[in-house]
């Protein structure tokens, strides 16, 4: 059972938003879940794609170091968690001399690929 991992950190979209996109893909087949981020009109589209492509490659890597044949295409997307990261905190001038805040949220992201469709 081949297992890969890719960890995003710190992508400046609120975890709400990415969590948007994570929802679609996960449980897909990668072929699945490949086609579906490149046609997703969402900001955070790309950046999932990528951490896709990137444990993808990280399974590749893993079977060559163990001389194993791995087919990617037929992994499945086991895991996308979408955490919660630092929140940049800035001021906006308002009426009478006053500020209000704003949170510009930001969010980790981490994806497990395998071959096992269980678990």
């Amino acid at each position: 059972m081949a297992t890969a991992v890719a960890r995003v950190k710190r992508i400046r979209i609120a975890p709400r938003k990415v969590r948007l996109v994570a929802d679609l893909i996960r449980g897909k087949k990668v072929s699945e879940a490949r086609d579906i981020l490149y046609f997703t009109s969402k900001g955070s589209a790309p950046i999932v794609r990528k951490a896709l492509d990137s444990a993808i490659a990280n399974a590749e890597h893993a079977a060559a170091e163990s001389n194993e044949r791995v087919d990617t295409d037929e992994m499945f997307v086991k895991t996308i968690r979408v955490d919660e990261a630092e929140t940049l905190k800035r001021f906006r001038p308002r009426a009478r001399g006053s500020a209000s805040p704003i949170r510009k949220r930001s969010s980790h992201l981490e994806l497990i690929i395998s071959d096992d469709k269980e678990n």
